[in-house]
C-alpha cells in the first residue's frame, strides 16, 4: 500500500543521521553486545523494561551484523507496518479515501518519523498497538471467534513486554467499548482478552518498578509539554467535528465501530492518565504513548474524507495534494530530524573530541556517570586512557555505565594524574551525587583548565595539575570553531567499535 511506502522510504531516508549516535540509542548500542547471560545479568540491575528488545535486537545484530543501519532498520520496518495497520483499520471503519489519508498522515507525522530511525523499542510498541486496534475491530464485528481474542491478548503481552507503558492501550479500548455500546457479551470477552493480557505483564510491571530509579531523571511536566498536548487534542476533536457527517455513507465492512468511537480514546487517553500520575511521580514522556498518535492519523483519515464530500472533489486529488503540501511544510523539520541536530547530543562524535584531545596517560573522568557510554560505544577513542572513578567495569557489575568508586578513592585517583579529560553535557554540569560533587570540587581546587570543546550536546574539557608550567587559559569552543567541528569529526569517523 501507498502509505506504507512512504513511512519506509521517510525511514530509510537519511537513516545514519550524518553517522550520529544519541544517548538513548548507545545504551541499545551496549546492552545488544553482551551475551544472552550478560544481559539477564543487566536486567536484574536495570532497564528489565527493555529486556525483550534488547534479546531481539541482539538476534539482530547477529544475523545483519552491527551498524546504524542495523541499529534503525527494524524501527523503520515497525513503523512502515504500523502504517500499514492504520491504512486497513481506517479503510475498515470508514472506506478506502479515509484509509488511505490516514496512512499518509501518520506517515507523515513528525513524532513517527523520529522514531522510525531510532534504535528503541518505541516503533515496534507502536506496530503493536496498531495491531492491537485492528483486531479489535475485528473481533468486535465477529464475537464469536474466539481466536480474534486470544490473538488480541497476546498482543497486547508482547507489547507491553517490549514497554508496558503501552498497557495504557486498554482505557482507551474500554472508552471505545462503552462508547459503542456493544452487546454484553461482546464487552465480557474484551475483558478477558485483555485482562489475560494485563496479568501475563505484571512480572515486568513489578521488576521495573523495582528499577524506578531509572526514570528518576524525568524533570515535571513543562508547561510547554501540557500546551503541546492541548494542541493536539484540540486538533483531533476539530477533525472529530468536521468529520461528522449524515449523508448516506457506508463503510466497506459491516462494522459496529464509528471512527471516533475508537479514535479518539486512543488519542486522549493514554496521554491523559499518563500526565495524572506524573503529578506524584513525573512520567510523562510523548515517546512513552507514542501510540497514540494512532488516533490521531485517524481522525485526520475521516476528516479528510469529510472534507472531499463537502467540496465534491475527487479525493485521490485532494489526498494527493494535502499529502504534497504536507511534506513540504514539514521539510525543515524532516531535515533538522535527520540531522545530529535532531537529537539531545552525539555520542561518536564526543568519543572523536576525546580521541583528539587526549595524551597518552591522561585520566579521564564522567560527569554524570552514564556519559561514559562514550567510552563504551567507541572505547578505541579512549585507549591509553584511564577512568579514574571506575572501580568495577559494566559487565562484571551487571549495570550499564559501571560502578565508581567512593568520593575518597575518587580524590585519590585525581591526584596521581598530571591531565584528566571530563566528558560532560554542553550545560553547566550539575552535581547532586557526592561522587561528581568530589570530582568538580578536586578539579577546581588542584586543577586548571586548559581546552573546552563543544559539540553537539556534550562537552570535552581538558584539565591540568596545577603545578604544571603551561599557563592556564580557557579555549572555550566558539561558534566558528564548533562550526568546523561539526565537518572535521565527520572526516574522521572510522565506524563504531564493539564496547
Amino acid at each position: 500500500m501507498a502509505p506504507s511506502v512512504v513511512s519506509l522510504l521517510l525511514g530509510l531516508w537519511g537513516i545514519r543521521r550524518e553517522n550520529s549516535m544519541w544517548r538513548d540509542e548507545a545504551a541499545t548500542w551496549q546492552a545488544v553486545h553482551r551475551s544472552v547471560p550478560e544481559i539477564w545479568h543487566l536486567l536484574g540491575q536495570a532497564d528489565v523494561v527493555h529486556g525483550l528488545y534488547y534479546l531481539f535486537m541482539r538476534g539482530v545484530f547477529a544475523v545483519f551484523g552491527d551498524s546504524l543501519l542495523t541499529l534503525r532498520l527494524p524501527s523503520v520496518v515497525a513503523m512502515a507496518g504500523a502504517t500499514s495497520l492504520v491504512t486497513l483499520l481506517g479503510t475498515r471503519l470508514a472506506d478506502r479515501w479515509a484509509g488511505l489519508a490516514a496512512g499518509l498522515a501518520f506517515a507523515l507525522l513528525p513524532a513517527v518519523q523520529q522514531y522510525a530511525q531510532e534504535g528503541r523499542s518505541y516503533a515496534l510498541v507502536t506496530a503493536g498497538a496498531a495491531l492491537t486496534c485492528w483486531l479489535l475491530a475485528v473481533a468486535i464485528d465477529n464475537p464469536h471467534r474466539p481466536g480474534l481474542w486470544g490473538a488480541y491478548s497476546i498482543v497486547v503481552l508482547t507489547g507491553a513486554l517490549l514497554n508496558w507503558f503501552s498497557l495504557l492501550l486498554l482505557p482507551a479500548h474500554a472508552v471505545t467499548i462503552a462508547l459503542s455500546r456493544l452487546p454484553r457479551a461482546t464487552a465480557v470477552r474484551w475483558a478477558v482478552a485483555s485482562s489475560a493480557g494485563t496479568i501475563g505483564a505484571l512480572p515486568l510491571v513489578i521488576a521495573s518498578s523495582a528499577q524506578s530509579r531509572q526514570v528518576a531523571w524525568i524533570p515535571p511536566t513543562r508547561l510547554s509539554t501540557l500546551l503541546g498536548l492541548l494542541l493536539t487534542l484540540l486538533a483531533g476533536a476539530l477533525c472529530a467535528w468536521f468529520a461528522r457527517s449524515k449523508e448516506d455513507h457506508r463503510p466497506l465492512h459491516n462494522t459496529h465501530l464509528q471512527p471516533t468511537a475508537l479514535a479518539l480514546p486512543l488519542l486522549s487517553v493514554p496521554p491523559l492518565l499518563l500526565l495524572a500520575a506524573s503529578l506524584t511521580h513525573p512520567v510523562y514522556l510523548s515517546r512513552y504513548i507514542l501510540f497514540s498518535y494512532i488516533g490521531l492519523a485517524l481522525l485526520i483519515g475521516t476528516a479528510c474524507r469529510a472534507l472531499a464530500l463537502r467540496l465534491r472533489t475527487p479525493p485521490r486529488r485532494l489526498i494527493t495534494v494535502s499529502t504534497a503540501l504536507a511534506f513540504l511544510g514539514l521539510l525543515p523539520l524532516e531535515l533538522s530530524l535527520r540531522s545530529t541536530a535532531g537529537r539531545v547530543d552525539d555520542v561518536l562524535c564526543t568519543a572523536e573530541n576525546v580521541a583528539a584531545a587526549q595524551h597518552r596517560g591522561d585520566g579521564v573522568l564522567f560527569i554524570p556517570a552514564a556519559r561514559r557510554d562514550t567510552d563504551l560505544v567507541s572505547p578505541s577513542a579512549f585507549t591509553g586512557l584511564k577512568d579514574l572513578a571506575l572501580v568495577r567495569d559494566p559487565l562484571t557489575s551487571g549495570t550499564l555505565n559501571g560502578v565508581e568508586g567512593s568520593p575518597p578513592q575518587i580524590a585519590a585517583a585525581m591526584m596521581t594524574a598530571h591531565r584528566i579529560l571530563v566528558v560532560t553535557d554542553d550545560q553547566t554540569p550539575s552535581a547532586p551525587t557526592a561522587r561528581d560533587r568530589t570530582k568538580l570540587r578536586v578539579l577546581k581546587m588542584h586543577f586548571a583548565l586548559r581546552s573546552a570543546t563543544s559539540e553537539h550536546g556534550r562537552t570535552v574539557t581538558v584539565y591540568e595539575a596545577r603545578t604544571a608550567a603551561v599557563p592556564a587559559r580557557s579555549t572555550a569552543t566558539t561558534p566558528q570553531r564548533r562550526k568546523t567541528a561539526q565537518v572535521q569529526p565527520r572526516q574522521r569517523r572510522r565506524g563504531l567499535q564493539h564496547p
